[in-house]
């Protein structure tokens, strides 16, 4: 079960990533863009490491606070859960 857990873990954290990667190339050329929902969506499922890359490696969405408060807040939630898990 742990094994499934961190192949889906580097799985969403790539995923997430790319799609920050994805929208900045987007936003450069005015193109359609990927949905801020979906965006702070894959951090929310475990993308959150991959998120926060994304947005410091693009410089990606540095402006907007949900991003640059709510990606490493739901990365702090994420590492707290864990830990709970851990020590229960």
């Amino acid at each position: 079960m742990e094994k499934i857990l961190i192949i889906y873990l580097v799985i969403i954290n790539i995923i997430a990533l790319a799609l920050y990667g994805i929208d900045k190339l987007k936003a450069k050329t005015h193109h359609w863009r990927i949905p801020e929902s979906v965006l702070i969506g894959s951090a929310i499922v475990g993308g959150s490491i991959g998120a926060l890359l994304g947005i410091y490696l693009f410089r990606h969405k540095t402006q907007h606070k949900k991003f640059t408060i709510g990606v490493p807040f739901i990365l702090i939630l994420q590492i707290a859960f864990v830990i709970w898990l851990i020590l229960r």
